[in-house]
């Protein structure tokens, strides 16, 4: 009778964050995999995923029509095409059906853009002015994120290296030119300011990429939400796994920018590059957006003598991984825009439990951003085994410095929560509310 060949061992990890890294090395995530957090990650990817319907469609329809408008007053007005544009990646015509719903926006984003809050029918112009709208000051705060923090994974990112090309410049040139070809005054502008068009231009690339980052994005946390509800997502590493395998499924998805004027589209940056989703887009925005953002504005002082800003880029440390949950709820910060989105979305069940932990209803914000962390945690770690799947070995290697290399991998990216704002010591007990 063949016995199976005993598991591989390794000793213990030294690491401070030992207990992570082990549960990573069976499959797991890092948080712990409980009903509570189950609950609460695939609650807020649902609660995420409507708003995020609307964010991947404005940024497009910013990046591909709105363009160098130089006052967009009505950015956020998204027209009705863009509203019904088939998802790729949901629909009957999907490229690659992840999500078995609709292509066009969700039902759910369509009734809430109609009566918002108020549950009134009023013209579009009217809620706006009065805030009951999807917020995407924080899709844009992301977008800017990701521009800031330029060069990420370069040179495998070749998205970013490619702005400052000539062939860009020379895309680019063409594109602004038509695009202010009636409008003298601007086409004298870019004349005497061409540098400053450019990197309007360069923003205007980024609304394209995390447009066509979260066009992904969100049928996958739909179709997550659906397999919950059905029973077919139990565990929270069991939602990873979902996670891991739609990255690779989807991870050579085109990254491009186009820019459609009077009806001629002028490809800033061609499909024939060859940028992809997961290089070009996935990478870059969780490292720009979990890992470092910046701080934002009334939560920290930018005054040089106050050093509560890092020195160096790279040491900022302001991302979802990271942030302090009690600003939330403070008015104009990114958080507390996301959070405001997501609490009209959230599932019946998700609501049910705040209601049984908040302090009451003008605490549920604060209680989202705890769960939203938790989620990024899950999505994090999708990322962190998907890299390790694309670099290194399978976890049930037999091959023990195969094994030993998988945890050197583990535990440098673990050393990145060992700083003291790091959210993960937190995450691991249900007590952070």
């Amino acid at each position: 009778m063949n016995m199976p060949a005993p598991r591989t061992k390794l000793p213990p990890s030294q690491h401070p964050f030992a207990d992570v890294i082990h549960r990573l090395e069976a499959g797991g995530a890092m948080l712990p995999d409980t009903p509570e957090n189950l609950m609460q990650i695939i609650g807020l990817y649902k609660a995420y995923a409507v708003p995020m319907d609307f964010y991947w469609r404005d940024l497009l329809y910013i990046g591909e029509q709105v363009f160098l408008n130089p006052l967009p007053i009505f950015k956020y007005f998204i027209s009705d095409e863009y509203m019904k544009r088939h998802n790729h990646y949901a629909g009957d015509d999907a490229d690659l059906r992840i999500w078995r719903g609709t292509a066009e926006a969700h039902p759910e984003l369509i009734e809430f853009m109609e009566k918002g809050e108020l549950n009134q029918k009023l013209p579009r112009a009217l809620h706006h002015l009065w805030h009951d709208r999807i917020n995407m000051e924080f899709a844009e705060e992301c977008m800017r994120s990701m521009l800031w923090h330029r060069g990420m994974y370069v040179p495998v990112n070749q998205f970013d290296p490619y702005l400052d090309s000539d062939e860009y410049k020379a895309n680019a040139d063409r594109a602004i030119k038509a695009y202010f070809r009636k409008n003298p005054v601007m086409a004298g502008l870019y004349k005497l300011f061409p540098d400053m068009f450019m990197e309007q231009c360069r923003q205007a690339s980024y609304y394209a990429n995390l447009g066509l980052f979260w066009e992904v994005m969100a049928p996958v946390f739909f179709e997550m939400s659906d397999l919950y509800d059905e029973g077919k997502i139990a565990t929270v590493p069991q939602a990873m796994d979902f996670l891991v395998n739609g990255i690779f499924a989807i991870a050579g998805r085109p990254i491009y920018h186009h820019v459609y004027i009077d009806g001629e589209c002028f490809e800033i940056i061609p499909k024939s590059k060859g940028f992809t989703w997961l290089y070009e887009a996935a990478l870059p925005y969780v490292e720009a957006v979990f890992y470092r953002t910046s701080p934002f504005r009334g939560t920290k002082s930018y005054n040089a003598q106050a050093k509560q800003v890092p020195d160096d880029q790279k040491d900022f440390h302001y991302g979802v991984l990271y942030a302090d949950k009690f600003p939330v709820g403070t008015a104009g910060i990114p958080p507390t825009f996301l959070a405001q989105d997501m609490l009209h979305f959230l599932p019946p069940y998700l609501v049910d439990y705040y209601k049984q932990h908040c302090r009451g209803e003008d605490d549920m914000l604060v209680q989202l951003a705890v769960s939203f962390q938790r989620s990024m945690y899950c999505v994090t770690s999708a990322v962190i085994q998907a890299l390790r799947c694309a670099l290194l070995y399978p976890l049930d290697d037999t091959n023990p410095n195969h094994l030993m290399a998988n945890r050197r991998f583990f535990e440098s990216q673990l050393d990145r929560f060992l700083r003291p704002e790091s959210r993960i010591r937190e995450i691991q007990s249900q007590d952070y509310r």
